[in-house]
Order: C-alpha cells, then sequence, then structure tokens
C-alpha cells in the first residue's frame, strides 16, 4: 500500500508530521480531518525510508521487542516513575535497533513539550495508529498505566498466537525441506550412476524408467533455468501482490482457499475482535475505531468490507447489521455483537470472540498438523516407491537375461 508523507495543524496550533498508509491521497485527507486536523500538505513517498525527518528508521521492530517494550512501560507507570524517566530506562534496555532508535526520538520530542502520542505518531513503522490513538485516548483520559496494561495484553496475545502458527509448522516445514534436498541429491547423483550401468550393459528399460532418467537428465542439464524460472515467478507474484489489486485478490484467495481459507479468517475474526475490544474500552472514538480494525486487520477484503460499514453506521445504522451483509463474518460474531451494543458491554463482548476464536485457531492448527504428517508421509512414499519400482524393474530384466 503507498504512503503518504503530512503535515498538519491541530486545534491548539501545534504542527504535526507523520505518514500514512491509505491507497490515494484522498482517502489520506480524510482520515486527517476525522481526526479534527487541518492539513498542510500530502505527498507520496517514493520509498518507505525518503521520509521527512524525524520519522526514524523503516525498519520495523520485533513484534517480541514491542510485547517487552509496553509491558515494561506499563509497570512503570503504574509505579508512578515520570514517563521521562520511564524512556530514559527503556531506552537503556532495549536492544532491538528499529525500536531503541524510535524510543530515543520519542523521549528528544517528550522532552521538548510534545505530548506522547504525539511524538510516537511521528515513527509509524514502529508505533501502529492502534498504538498512537491508545495512547491519546489515555492521555485524555489520564489513565495511561490501564491503556498501556491492555496493549501489552494485545500484543502478547497476538505473539501468542503467531508463536504457536510457527511451532506447529515447523516440523511439516522441516520434513518438506529435507525431503525436497534428498530428492534433488537422488535425481542428480544417483539415478545417473544407475543409467551407466544399464547403459553399458544395454538392458531394455521400461518407459516408467525412461521417464525417471528423462527428469534426470532434464534436473542435471537445465537445473539454472528451473532455479532461474522459480525465482522469476516468485519476484513477479511479491510485485503483484504489492499493488493494491493484487493484495486484494491474494488475500481473496487465502479466504477461499480449501482447509487453509478457514484457518485464515478465524485468524482475521480473532484480530479484529480484539483490536475492536481493545480501542473501544480505551475511550477511542468509533469511527476511528473500525478505521484501525481494518487497516490492521490483516486482510485486505476484510479492510474493505469494515470500511464500507463505516458510511452505514455514519448513517445511524446499529454496529451488526452492516457487518452481517458483508457476509465475512460468522453468525457468531454479529450475534454477539448485536447483544454487545444492546447490553452497552460491546467491548467486553469483543474480548470474549477473540479469545473463543483463538482456541479455535488453537485447535485448527492441531488439526492441521496431525493431517499434514501423514499426508507428506504418503507423499513421500510414493515418490520412493515410484523411484525404487523404476530402478528394480531393468535390474529384474538384467538378472533374468544373466540366467
Amino acid at each position: 500500500m503507498p504512503l503518504f508523507g503530512y503535515e498538519a495543524v491541530d486545534n491548539k496550533g501545534r504542527t504535526l508530521k507523520g505518514a500514512i498508509e491509505a491507497d490515494t491521497e484522498q482517502l489520506v485527507l480524510a482520515k486527517l480531518h476525522e481526526q479534527g486536523l487541518h492539513v498542510v500538505r500530502v505527498e507520496r513517498q517514493r520509498e518507505k525510508t525518503k521520509l521527512f525527518s524525524g520519522l526514524g528508521k523503516s525498519k520495523k521492530p520485533k513484534l517480541q521487542a514491542m510485547v517487552m517494550f509496553t509491558r515494561q512501560f506499563a509497570t512503570m507507570i503504574d509505579a508512578g516513575i515520570p514517563i521521562l524517566r520511564c524512556l530514559d530506562i527503556l531506552y537503556t534496555q532495549t536492544k532491538d535497533p528499529a525500536l531503541k532508535t524510535a524510543i530515543d526520538g520519542v523521549r528528544k520530542d517528550v522532552k521538548s513539550g510534545m505530548a506522547l502520542n504525539e511524538a510516537m505518531e511521528k515513527h509509524p513503522f514502529v508505533f501502529s495508529d492502534l498504538f498512537v490513538n491508545m495512547i491519546r485516548a489515555a492521555e485524555v483520559a489520564g489513565i495511561l498505566d490501564q491503556i498501556l496494561d491492555r496493549l501489552a495484553t494485545f500484543l502478547e496475545k497476538d505473539l501468542e498466537v503467531r508463536q504457536k502458527i510457527k511451532s506447529a509448522m515447523m516440523y511439516p516445514v522441516m520434513v518438506l525441506v529435507f525431503s525436497f534436498l534428498v530428492l534433488v541429491a537422488i535425481f542428480m547423483f544417483v539415478l545417473p550412476r544407475f543409467k551407466e550401468i544399464f547403459a553399458s550393459m544395454n538392458v531394455e528399460m521400461p518407459a516408467m524408467t525412461k521417464f525417471l532418467f528423462s527428469a534426470s537428465d532434464f534436473l542435471i542439464g537445465y537445473w539454472w533455468a528451473l532455479a532461474g524460472l522459480f525465482a522469476g515467478v516468485l519476484f513477479a507474484l511479491k510485485a503483484y501482490i504489492r499493488k493494491p489489486k493484487g493484495r486484494y485478490q491474494y488475500d481473496w484467495l487465502k479466504l477461499r482457499f480449501p482447509i487453509f481459507g478457514e484457518l485464515v479468517l478465524k485468524l482475521a475474526v480473532a484480530r479484529f475482535a480484539r483490536t475492536l475490544g481493545v480501542l473501544v474500552s480505551s475511550g477511542v472514538p468509533l469511527m476511528r475505531t473500525l478505521e484501525i480494525v481494518g487497516q490492521t486487520s490483516g486482510n485486505q477484503v476484510l479492510a474493505h468490507a469494515i470500511e464500507g460499514t463505516r458510511q452505514s453506521i455514519r448513517e445511524g445504522q446499529p454496529l451488526s447489521a452492516p457487518f452481517a451483509a458483508t457476509g465475512l463474518f460468522p453468525s457468531m460474531v454479529i450475534h454477539m455483537m448485536d447483544i454487545g451494543e444492546e447490553s452497552g458491554r460491546l467491548s467486553e463482548m469483543m474480548v470474549k470472540i477473540a479469545d473463543f476464536y483463538e482456541q479455535e485457531v488453537d485447535a485448527t492448527i492441531k488439526g492441521l498438523t496431525s493431517m499434514i504428517e501423514p499426508l507428506l508421509i504418503v507423499f513421500l512414499g510414493g515418490v520412493v516407491g515410484f523411484i525404487a519400482i523404476s530402478i528394480m524393474m531393468p535390474m529384474f530384466k538384467l538378472i533374468n537375461a544373466i540366467q
């Protein structure tokens, strides 16, 4: 998604600079106007690293570093330590280079009199819209320690889900990579030896053996072309996915992909519900909340659907009605959202939905892992069996001829 740098003036006459990711310049202007800012200039950045001064590095910190930063910040604020002192301690303790640079910039701006949320807003690659808006709401309400605690819990949940997915997929990926390397070694070094033996003895080879040796010859002679083709296709796909249309189609395919699409949807719903619940409970305005939820959903199909609901909600419709019309959200989410609106406990309901779907994600991952392992074994057994039969058949003919 394109990145737009902006300069704006708030109601107090303070000049703010920052960056926003959006599809068009008009969307950037609309977002800034919703925040009550008077826009001075908006310009598209050619590269994420070529930003105006004060934005810091374009590298994103590791999620684990952000979790530690937020949890430590919350603990120190709760203990009554002044913000500047907290930032000094966090700067000293942080090892992640991107986060360390951002903390240094934030503490300098806060020391010069800038609000904490405004200082963080100047580092969009480190502090997301979710982070900045929750800090802004916390400073207005005077509950910075509580909001930081909610943020830390949110990031910890996000990290926990990602680690579960990584640990669950580690074994299948390692087996697949090792098997691929073994098969390449067989095709490039073992099969040519057998071909030489059979050729020297004038053994008549069956069709499947000829096919196997032809595949081996092709791999040996054109491995560089196959590697180049693979790299080219991968590069072209990545370049296409970077475009708004390509990203949308890629995310749509992820949701429709058999078996895995269900996991992707559950992950997206869990993230949507937790983000919505945390922002609503923190006092962020609903329209701004929906905008942030769409930006942090991680799926452009859901993001466009959420953006489409904002106009209906602005016209006075209940929150659940436009979300039900998208057809993307499970009925349980819609019913819980409706109950939350009627009872005035929307944030609590959203957190419960997030907890439920995170458990569903865990169960789905375990099910997929238990299914992938036997499928890999069957696939590899089939490949090895085909190679073994293809080699043994000419050997049987050779033995019979000798006898």
